[in-house]
């Protein structure tokens, strides 16, 4: 009897150590997939009133996910002009609205909800200043080179969907 206690009490240990070496897995495979670096597939934004717009038009952009948990986002209009002056600190008023709108850049650490699908970026500093030392949540799906976020909160107001794709 003794003997049979001992066997089942080890077989349900393996089976937590089973369940749990799995769940530390997923975890892995998940964060894996994120880390790397994504080009910029195309922007949507929705207003509340359910007007669709895409704010970063013929854009470029870079994210960059590293295994410490650092990351960059870049996101840039393709209709930027170039400064008539040649030197960035001499723009016209209207080339200064021209770049602040059409630029998105901040960088931070974040991290990773594996149950709720949730990317937290701590945002060190930005662009749109009013990220600066925020948390900003992103709900996320991962397929294959494909990345998507979503944000319920976008910095033009609405919600936002970024989707991007891996560089290889």
């Amino acid at each position: 009897m003794k003997r049979l206690s001992i066997i089942r009490l080890f077989a349900s240990m393996v089976a937590i150590i089973a369940v749990i070496g799995s769940a530390a897995a997923a975890e892995k495979t998940r964060k894996a997939q994120l880390v790397g670096s994504w080009t910029l597939v195309a922007t949507e934004n929705t207003l509340p009133n359910g007007t669709r717009f895409n704010p970063f038009e013929n854009g470029t952009g870079m994210a960059v996910f590293d295994r410490s948990g650092h990351f960059s986002w870049i996101l840039l209009r393709g209709d930027i002009p170039k400064i008539a002056s040649g030197n960035r600190t001499q723009a016209s008023p209207e080339e200064l609205k021209a770049v602040a709108l059409g630029t998105l850049a901040y960088f931070g650490t974040y991290s990773l909800d594996e149950k709720t699908s949730t990317l937290t970026l701590h945002v060190q500093s930005s662009s749109f200043a009013n990220y600066t030392g925020q948390d900003q949540k992103r709900a996320i799906t991962i397929k294959g080179d494909e990345f998507t976020t979503m944000n319920a909160a976008g910095a033009s107001g609405g919600s936002a969907i970024v989707r991007w794709k891996r560089l290889r």
